[in-house]
């Protein structure tokens, strides 16, 4: 199996699966003499982490990384820094319950990769969904974590703006209360009603949907390239790389083919020897090129497949069957998003930071 290295100066190479021993990342290219600890990653791993709240898989994971190689201390201050060498992370499995998907073992999961790696590979470890699981992406948050560090000046906030069909009240938009409720919801009085939607769903044994929004706030002008390496499509690309994402928008998105080229235009004005805009529907990039302006990106995830609700599937052997998916899963998946969204944010705006160097017009 391949392409499972992501980025061009600033690559990240993830491994392992849901039930294995362990899985983690290699991260290569962080420049030498970033200060960096195993508990800076920790912080954003346990935002991520499983089993916080009713709302999520009670799959009790601590996600305790371990940086196995790639620093040392700073001879200067004596503070652990990156050496410029690739960055191994490790992060065990350690409430793995492979028994709870025998039943599953020869049947195909509607809505899942269970099907196409089969006849992609002829093999495939049903036991969580090995390599298909979300369980992947906590790799990509602890990557995350390193990518940030070269992001110096560069703010990335995430928020669940959509659960199922319900959606925030903009004018309620507060990041502060973000971190007040489990669904990273900016909106006080919609993650009040997500609650009740939620614990319906939940208890029905079902799932939903919902909307991630990703905000990088400090990117200067001219972090992109035009034609292949646009700063937008490797963004789409990376959030459609995390599970269960199905759609990616950045800026006005799909809402821009409603308006005019009037209402359309990010008009501007002189603020000294740069730009000055008066809004930001192209989402803080043209011609793939940043402006200077808030990055926005906005993914939409899927309702999670595993349901206790029987659907119709067939075996492996082609028989027409039914099947109910046991074990945990998040009811629904968009909750634990938040944080990679952020994380592959992170890796895309770092790799472009430092290919941006190599490319700049002198400044």
């Amino acid at each position: 199996m391949s392409h499972n290295r992501f980025g061009h100066l600033f690559t990240i190479t993830t491994w392992g699966e849901s039930h294995g021993p362990a899985l983690g990342a290699v991260v290569d290219g962080a420049p030498a003499r970033l200060p960096i600890s195993e508990a800076d990653l920790q912080h954003w791993l346990d935002r991520r982490r499983p089993g916080q709240n009713r709302f999520t898989t009670q799959r009790q994971e601590p996600d305790a990384v371990k940086i196995l190689s790639g620093v040392f201390e700073d001879p200067d201050t004596g503070a652990q820094v990156t050496t410029g060498t690739p960055i191994q992370l490790l992060i065990e499995n350690t409430d793995q319950r492979s028994k709870d998907y025998g039943d599953i073992k020869d049947k195909y999961r509607p809505g899942h990769a269970d099907y196409t790696y089969m006849e992609k590979y002829g093999v495939r470890d049903y036991r969580g969904g090995g390599r298909q699981s979300a369980r992947e992406t906590a790799a990509r948050v602890a990557a995350g974590g390193i990518a940030r560090k070269v992001l110096d000046g560069v703010t990335i906030r995430g928020a669940l703006v959509q659960m199922g069909p319900h959606k925030i009240n903009r004018d309620n938009w507060d990041w502060a209360e973000v971190e007040n409720n489990p669904f990273w919801c900016p909106d006080k009085q919609a993650a009040a009603q997500w609650e009740d939607y939620l614990d319906g769903v939940r208890k029905a044994g079902s799932s939903c949907g919902a909307v991630i929004e990703i905000v990088a706030s400090g990117v200067p002008v001219g972090w992109g390239a035009p034609v292949y390496g646009k700063l937008d499509a490797d963004l789409a690309g990376a959030m459609m790389s995390i599970n269960a994402v199905k759609g990616v928008e950045i800026g006005e998105g799909f809402g821009a083919a409603a308006l005019t080229g009037e209402a359309n235009a990010d008009e501007m004005h002189a603020d000294g020897a740069k730009a000055s805009f008066d809004s930001n529907h192209a989402g803080g990039i043209l011609g793939g090129i940043s402006t200077g302006q808030d990055i926005v990106v906005r993914f939409a995830v899927k309702p999670t497949s595993s349901i206790l609700t029987p659907r119709k599937t067939i075996s492996r052997a082609g028989e027409e069957t039914e099947i109910i998916t046991k074990g945990r899963h998040d009811p629904c998946v968009g909750i634990r998003a938040v944080p990679v969204g952020e994380a592959m944010m992170a890796c895309v705006l770092a790799d472009h930071k430092l290919r941006h160097f190599g490319q700049r017009a002198g400044k």
